[in-house]
């Protein structure tokens, strides 16, 4: 059963332009120019309840715009939405006593104050018993290791403790369903994984449903089997994860380690090569000339050891999005 469905869900706005000038200045104040902006252009998808889905696009794309839609707290220009079965926009509070937003971005607990008083203020907001209160705290903040924290002023602690601080938040009310916006930007390699392993096992846990917006494939690859890819205001992409390499990446990789001490001569006629380290090497080829390729190299030269895979998934992502951009994907 749909945890979330949109239909043809569009915003739009209208953006001034202001000329450039202290003449076109002068202008605008009697007759301004306005133009069209289309940040969502009639989206549509639906995820089941216990999902957990990577929402990618590049900067501009429309995925927060979406969330923002989802979440009720912006209006659509057109289509329809629900989530939980209710319509998020008419913000009824049996609704937002079962989603929670997270936006790496924005801040929701108190800048000056611990952790804890935060918590509090949700506890009352969201009328929690304090059996259930105390037994969520206790729980939380164990898993993501901050219980020493909580009574510290937020603005002391750093950035990946203040993100782990905003989740206990966000979960302090045992949301159906979680929508985050970059949860982990900004984060070093540590806080990352820590943050990673906890929405896995919080989510097998729970089974709430989860979308999840991130710039690093690390946490989409570790988190996610399914991918919805927005471009522009459209859906590029709706399906598995394994799915966005097979389709969008026409160039495989193909590493070699090479015999004997004379450097080989005359591979880039095979394909790009990316990295060379005699005696290893490693080469960017068509997907179709693949077997074409490894026939010719094996042939010609001292190899003693090959291996094919694809190429990372953020590249392949990245390369789609610019084919886009100049037409090509089209």
């Amino acid at each position: 059963m749909p945890a979330i469905e949109a239909e043809n869900l569009t915003k739009t706005y209208q953006v001034y332009r202001k000329q450039e000038g202290v003449w076109a200045s002068v202008v605008g104040l009697f007759r301004r120019e306005y133009k069209t902006v289309e940040a969502v252009k009639s989206v549509s998808f639906q995820i089941d309840e216990g999902e957990m889905v990577a929402f990618l696009g590049p900067n501009g794309a429309g995925k927060t715009t979406t969330l923002k839609l989802l979440s009720g707290l912006i209006y659509p220009t057109s289509g329809a939405a629900q989530v939980l079965g209710h319509v998020p926009w008419q913000r009824e509070n049996a609704f937002r006593r079962r989603f929670s937003l997270v936006m790496g971005q924005k801040n929701q607990l108190w800048w000056d104050l611990p952790a804890q008083e935060s918590f509090q203020l949700h506890k009352e907001i969201y009328r929690i018993p304090q059996d259930d209160f105390d037994r969520r705290i206790d729980e939380l903040t164990s898993l993501l290791e901050v219980k020493k924290l909580v009574g510290q002023p937020v603005r002391e602690l750093s950035l990946g403790e203040r993100m782990r601080m905003e989740l206990i938040a966000a979960l302090l009310h045992s949301p159906e369903v979680l929508l985050l916006d970059e949860p982990t930007i900004g984060l070093d390699v540590v806080s990352q994984r820590r943050v990673q392993d906890f929405l896995k096992f919080y989510q097998e846990q729970q089974k709430i449903t989860v979308i999840l917006t991130s710039h690093y494939m690390k946490d989409v690859e570790a988190l996610c089997s399914r991918a919805i890819i927005i471009n522009e205001g459209e859906i590029k992409h709706d399906g598995a994860l394994e799915d966005i390499v097979e389709q969008f990446s026409r160039h495989k990789i193909i590493q070699l380690q090479f015999g004997g001490s004379t450097p080989p001569t005359g591979l880039d006629r095979y394909g790009n090569v990316i990295e060379s380290v005699f005696p290893r090497v490693k080469m960017e080829v068509e997907r179709k000339r693949i077997p074409e390729v490894l026939t010719a190299l094996l042939s010609q030269y001292s190899i003693e050891d090959v291996g094919v895979q694809e190429r990372p998934l953020e590249d392949v992502i990245a390369e789609m999005f610019e084919s886009v951009k100049t037409g090509e994907g089209e």
